[in-house]
């Protein structure tokens, strides 16, 4: 969507570019000594069921902390009771019914009165553990994360606002994935040709925080007279992603090893490379209203700061309970530090850059300090799903809520 949202202050800007998404929001990675984006072998899933009990985490220190876990959970269960959720299962001998009564167990199983230590135990003896392959089929997997910027716009154009987000052009046919019917003008045409002028939805002030919020997926608006918007990801052009920031440390702009800080110092010092790198990425997306203000994923429902993952979904089961295992950047005692970090989270959103089994990023919120958390993130971890034990509780009939107010976004930044 992220997928992502950002009056920009510095520390706003600091963790730019973490994703866009369904495809939801992307991660801006540069050269890595593994190859994360590895696709799967023809006729192999991206989940590997864990035999050995001994393999199975310990998810005592993930259900710690349980903020807005429910939340999640109900809109991962809003998404399966819509019947087209029916299509993308069965995963592998994991069927639609299987996947909703592995969330609605799970749920009761919160709302038990358990310890955590308590709820571990009832989950390993009633539920099946999978774990990603990863890009080495070893369980691999590199953590990175994304969020929702805020910026100042304008719903006109002026002297200060000048660089638009678009609405999809008029009549725009998608396929089944989301992607145009049609390949549509790549970014540089899109930008210097005028191809969509009166088709604009807002104007930002700057052309690389333009590109932010198409990067993230979503952003938060703050207008000249105070009103604030949210407007996320609708559609893309149909191009392939390419991170800005690869392109950056091939030519030696910056190290291999920076990340945002480095990008952003660049670019303010020079700012006329901003459309010779930007462009360089021919995707593009289309933007529309978010009503009610939520980011959303992939999925068309809400995403849940630290709840949210986005992964490929060509490749992994859509809305499904996930636990992800990596070290974080944790803000403490106002520093940012590096720490382990374990978590129960909904898959729903993807990414432009969000590829294959050793790809995941979790989603941290609206605002300056979660893009700076999210421009630290790149760490390998685990990912781990879990699936109620066949013969468990059947699920119950599921009925989907109100249709949520913004498209879905199955093609991202």
């Amino acid at each position: 969507m992220r997928k992502g949202i950002c009056a920009i202050g510095a520390a706003a800007l600091l963790a730019l570019l973490a994703t866009a998404g369904c495809q939801r929001p992307v991660q801006e990675i540069g050269p890595i000594p593994k190859d994360y984006d590895r696709p799967l072998p023809p006729g192999q899933l991206a989940l590997r069921k864990i035999t050995d009990p001994a393999q199975v985490p310990d998810f005592t220190s993930a259900l710690a902390d349980r903020a807005g876990l429910r939340e999640a959970a109900a809109f991962s269960l809003n998404y399966l009771a819509k019947p087209s959720s029916r299509e993308r299962f069965p995963y592998g001998t994991i069927t639609h019914e299987q996947a909703v009564a592995s969330l609605q167990a799970f749920l009761a199983l919160l709302d038990s009165g358990l310890t955590s230590a308590q709820l571990n135990q009832a989950l390993r003896r009633q539920f099946d553990v999978y774990m990603s392959v990863g890009c080495d089929n070893r369980g691999t997997v590199l953590v990175t994360a994304y969020y929702t910027p805020i910026f100042r716009a304008s719903l006109e154009r002026t002297d200060r606002f000048r660089h638009p987000l678009y609405k999809p052009p008029a009549g725009l046919e998608k396929l089944p994935d989301g992607t145009p019917a049609t390949l549509l003008p790549d970014r540089r045409a899109i930008e210097t040709g005028g191809l969509y002028a009166g088709n604009e939805l807002v104007w930002l002030a700057d052309a690389f925080e333009a590109y932010v919020a198409q990067v993230q997926g979503s952003v938060r608006l703050i207008l000249a007279d105070g009103r604030e918007m949210t407007v996320g990801y609708t559609a893309n052009n149909g191009h392939e992603y390419k991170s800005v920031r690869a392109e950056l440390v091939k030519d030696g702009r910056i190290g291999r090893h920076d990340g945002l800080p480095a990008m952003l110092a660049y670019f303010r010092a020079h700012p006329e490379d901003v459309t010779t790198y930007t462009w360089r990425n021919p995707r593009y997306i289309f933007f529309s209203v978010i009503e009610d203000g939520r980011p959303r994923g992939c999925l068309n429902e809400p995403v849940t700061p630290r709840r949210t993952v986005a992964t490929d979904k060509k490749v992994f089961p859509p809305a499904c309970l996930a636990m992800l295992s990596a070290p974080l950047p944790q803000r403490r005692g106002g520093q940012v530090v590096v720490a382990p970090w374990q978590g129960f989270a909904l898959d729903q959103d993807s990414g432009g850059a969000i590829r294959a089994p050793g790809r995941c990023d979790l989603y941290l919120g609206i605002g300056p300090e979660a893009g700076d958390l999210a421009g630290r993130a790149q760490h390998e971890g685990r990912l781990y799903y879990l699936f109620l034990k066949p013969g468990g509780a059947p699920a119950a009939p599921l009925a989907p809520a109100a249709p949520a107010a913004a498209p879905p976004r199955p093609g991202d930044a």
